[in-house]
C-alpha cells in the first residue's frame, strides 16, 4: 500500500468574495520540477488544516493570509506515494507574495487556468475553481 502523504493547498485569489484571478506557483526543485502547482505544504503534528496552511504560506511566499472555505479534498496516487490534499481559497491579509521556494508564479484569470501544466492532483480542481470564480 502507498504511504499517505497529508498536505494543504492555497487557492490565493485576489479577492475572496470576488473572485477573478488565483495565484499558482511553478516547482523550483524536485521530480516535479517546472510545473504549476497551488501553494501550500505538509500538515505537522497538532496542526489543524487552516493553520497548517497559514504557515506555510509563510514560509514559501512570507504573506500573512486568511484561509476560506475548503473547496475540496483531492485524493490522488502518485507512483510512490498517496496523496491527500485539503485544498482551500484564501487571500493575502498582509504583507506582499515574496517566491521563496517557487521558479515563478502568476496570477490566473478563469480563462487561463488551462494556460499552465498543472501537476496531476492540482489539475483535478481546475474546474472547480472555474465555477468559483467570477
Amino acid at each position: 500500500m502507498l504511504k499517505t502523504i497529508n498536505v494543504v493547498a492555497a487557492i490565493i485569489c485576489d479577492d475572496i468574495n470576488n473572485k477573478t484571478k488565483a495565484f499558482a506557483t511553478r516547482r523550483g526543485y524536485g521530480e516535479y520540477k517546472g510545473w504549476w502547482e497551488f501553494p501550500g505544504g505538509k500538515i505537522e503534528s497538532g496542526e489543524t488544516p487552516q493553520e497548517a496552511l497559514v504557515r506555510e504560506i509563510r514560509e514559501e511566499l512570507t504573506a500573512k493570509i486568511v484561509v476560506g472555505d475548503l473547496i475540496k479534498t483531492i485524493e490522488y496516487d502518485y507512483p510512490s506515494f498517496h496523496l491527500s490534499m485539503d485544498c482551500f481559497w484564501a487571500e493575502v491579509e498582509s504583507g506582499e507574495l515574496e517566491l521563496k521556494e517557487a521558479e515563478a508564479a502568476r496570477w490566473l484569470a478563469k480563462d487561463e487556468l488551462d494556460d499552465v501544466d498543472w501537476l496531476p492532483a492540482d489539475e483535478l480542481l481546475i474546474d472547480m475553481i472555474k465555477e468559483g470564480m467570477d
